[in-house]
This record gives structure tokens, C-alpha cells and sequence, in this order.
């Protein structure tokens, strides 16, 4: 079975959105991958995956999840369900979002994932949103955002592990690539 995890674009999200983050123009609208000024390394289209229940928590710690279920190369998700309460698109939803705490980052960066995804604006807000996109591509970890359909996989488990397949849009010089993230169940 499938499950798409991809933010289905509507004319209305788009007003919504490019109303409220000016970067949603250029390669950051809707479910896209960080590339930053790196390319989307093609080993990234399948890996295995876990995926963490962290719901309504606003900063998200390294004792908030297993992390003994993380390995090496592997596609780490969050479900906030930041998403699904709020709506993608608003002042709130890129502003108010929850975030990873700096330690989670860095721990997930020296256990060497390919891919952090979130079902919000970043992994963290404001002036720090960019950089650590930049940080954490630097170091061939790269960040997924806007992920929805995340609670209901999860079905109140802590967590889940599946397959989950990216595939970004084939874009040349762009911070962000709009993708399509389908996991296999």
C-alpha cells in the first residue's frame, strides 16, 4: 500500500501562501526538498524510514523520540500535526510552527541521515530557518518540509518504519525543490 504525504496544491494555497512567505515563489511552495546550492543525490529517491509520533509538542527534543531507531542514511520524520491543526499557507502556519531543537539536529547530523521531513514550515523559524537548511545540506542531511497525512499513519503509535519514496522536480540552481513523497506501508 501507499500513502502520499505530499501537500495538494490549490490556486487558493497558493494566493495563501505566497501572501505569506515570499521563498513559496521560488522552488519552497507547498511539499519540496532544501537542496540549498547541493544536488538531490539519486541514492535519496528510496529509503528506509522512520517516522515519530511528536504530536503538540512546539520544540522537539532528543529524549522526545527512540532515537535507537534511526540509522545511518535513512529518511527521519515528524509528525506534529502542525499541518492538518493549523492549515498550510497562513501567518501562523510560518511563523508559530513547531520546531527540532538545535541538539536533535546536530545528533541527527552525526548519526549521518540522508533526510529530515516535517509536517510544518522548518525545522526551525525565523532567521535560523535558513541557515540550518544550509547547515544540515552541508553535511548531506537534507530537510523535507510541509509533509501532511503523518497522524493518520501513525494511528497513535510513538512510531513507524516503512519506505518512503522523493521524488523532487528536476530544477537547476533552486534553493527548493517541489517533490512528491509517497511512502510504502
Amino acid at each position: 500500500m501507499f500513502v502520499d504525504f505530499t501537500l495538494k496544491i490549490t490556486p487558493e494555497l497558493i494566493i495563501d501562501a505566497q501572501g505569506n512567505e515570499k521563498k513559496s515563489l521560488v522552488g519552497h511552495l507547498g511539499t519540496h526538498f532544501d537542496v540549498m546550492n547541493k544536488e538531490f543525490p539519486l541514492e535519496y529517491l528510496r529509503l528506509p524510514s522512520v517516522i515519530f509520533n511528536v504530536h503538540n509538542k512546539q520544540e522537539i527534543q532528543f529524549n522526545d523520540i527512540d532515537f535507537s531507531q534511526i540509522k545511518e542514511g535513512m529518511f527521519v520524520g515528524f509528525a506534529t500535526g502542525f499541518i492538518e491543526n493549523v492549515g498550510y499557507g497562513n501567518k501562523e502556519y510560518f511563523t508559530q510552527h513547531p520546531r527540532l531543537s538545535n541538539e536533535l539536529i546536530e545528533k541527527l547530523i552525526a548519526k549521518r541521515v540522508a533526510i529530515i521531513g516535517i509536517d510544518c514550515a522548518g525545522i526551525r523559524r525565523g532567521k535560523e530557518h535558513t541557515p540550518i537548511d544550509q547547515y544540515c545540506a552541508d553535511h548531506n542531511v537534507f530537510v523535507i518540509e510541509n509533509l501532511c497525512n503523518l497522524q493518520t499513519f501513525l494511528h497513535s503509535k510513538d512510531h513507524m518504519t516503512c519506505y518512503i519514496n522523493t521524488y523532487p522536480v528536476h530544477y537547476s540552481d533552486m534553493t527548493g525543490l517541489p517533490c512528491r513523497v509517497v511512502a510504502e506501508v
